[in-house]
């Protein structure tokens, strides 16, 4: 990639100059209180932060969170992400209670050489989403007028047509941040020649929201370990009783034929946990795949399933993973994501964990972040660039 990076505007110095920095601070956040639940993808952006206060640049960070619906909404301010950053950096973090109005033009004024100020919430602008380029590249003029340089170091939102992704850094000098650029070194290493064998495990809900990366990788991989949700729509398409599973009937026939292309490289639980309902205190139970009561749901793959995915994943050189084997947030439904995950550290092998809900998984588990080769922050991105797909907040930054 023909990319500026981070170390190349440092060189160049950044002293008393405004950067305008696009993090990925979408954080979840308990709806009860409004605490930060998971402050990873605050943690992760904390080096090119870290280096630009150093360097002694005004720093000006900009995020979204959640999917406000282009004006503001006090459930997804960005207040509390604010609080959190300035503990990590060890020193306050200015807040704008707005995007581009009246606090956030005096909050970038009024910052110090070494500081960072926080813009609220960017989706509370209609026009960061807008497929209107006219409305989008007007809200980016206002964006840009923060900065004296851009730097993208939201690997979560790279593959949106945002005006903070894409259009921003038309009008701005700008580089990868180190966040990015570690990202696609990594993923560059899944789509080049990875040391083999290749084994990718998907799980998660919906086929249809994995369809276009199995599609891509069912070539080039030499295993596809298939769990969570989406496994039930694979079981029913080999005539399988599923219960009250999640099941997509659209996708029966897609997954029918993708078995049948993939000569043996798609691997199916054996067995199941069931449950009566969908709750954490339900009674369940572990049953064959080919005993699934007409009554029951399955919520997580079964031990024999685990012992098996474990086998084939102890054999690799390259693993990537993304989409949990259960539904982990209930300690009834957690172990087969778990057994997966420990499967994967044990291995001899490099190891991606693809962002989304397999990065939160790895740490409401309690599992040892260091021991995986690397967890991307950005579940989608990770799945369109494996795809192949061109991601527009990357290709902005080539331009």
């Amino acid at each position: 990639m023909s990319i500026r990076t981070l170390d190349d505007l440092l060189a160049e110095g950044v002293s008393g100059r405004r950067v305008l920095v696009r993090a990925d601070l979408n954080v979840p956040l308990d709806k009860q209180t409004g605490d930060i639940t998971d402050d990873g993808r605050i943690r992760a952006v904390l080096p090119t932060l870290g280096a630009l206060v150093e360097a002694g640049a005004k720093v000006v960070a900009c995020s979204h969170l959640g999917r406000p619906k282009g004006a503001p909404d006090p459930q997804f301010s960005l207040s509390p992400v604010a609080g959190r950053l300035g503990e990590l950096l060890g020193a306050p973090v200015h807040f704008a209670t707005d995007t581009v109005g009246e606090s956030a033009r005096s909050t970038v004024a009024d910052l110090a050489d070494g500081q960072v100020a926080l813009l609220e919430n960017l989706r509370f602008n209609a026009g960061e989403t807008s497929k209107d380029e006219a409305e989008r590249g007007a809200f980016a003029d206002q964006l840009a007028a923060f900065g004296d340089a851009y730097v993208d170091d939201a690997f979560g939102a790279v593959h949106r047509k945002h005006a903070s992704v894409f259009d921003v850094p038309a009008r701005l000098p700008h580089v990868a941040g180190r966040l990015v650029l570690r990202e696609v070194e990594v993923l560059s290493k899944l789509t080049g020649a990875p040391e083999r064998p290749y084994v990718v495990v998907l799980g998660g809900s919906k086929v249809s929201d994995k369809l276009a990366v199995i599609e891509a990788l069912l070539p080039t991989v030499d295993r596809l370990l298939i769990g969570g949700g989406m496994c039930f729509t694979f079981l029913k398409a080999q005539g399988l009783e599923v219960g009250t599973s999640l099941l997509e009937k659209d996708m029966v026939d897609t997954c029918r034929n993708l078995l049948e292309r993939a000569n043996g490289k798609i691997l199916l639980p054996v067995d199941v946990v069931v449950a009566d309902a969908f709750a954490p205190d339900a009674a369940h139970d572990t049953v064959r795949v080919d005993g699934i009561p007409s009554h029951r749901l399955g919520l997580d793959v079964g031990p024999e399933t685990v012992a098996g995915f474990s086998a084939a994943l102890s054999q690799a050189k390259t693993i990537f993973w993304n989409g949990p084997m259960g539904v982990f947030e209930m300690p009834a439904f957690a172990a087969g994501t778990r057994g997966i995950a420990e499967a994967i550290t044990k291995a001899d092998a490099f190891s991606v964990v693809g962002g989304g809900d397999s990065a939160a998984a790895v740490r409401a588990l309690g599992l040892d972040e260091s021991s995986f080769g690397h967890i991307s922050t950005g579940g989608g991105a990770s799945l369109e660039y494996l795809e192949g797909k061109t991601l527009p907040g990357i290709a902005a930054l080539e331009n």
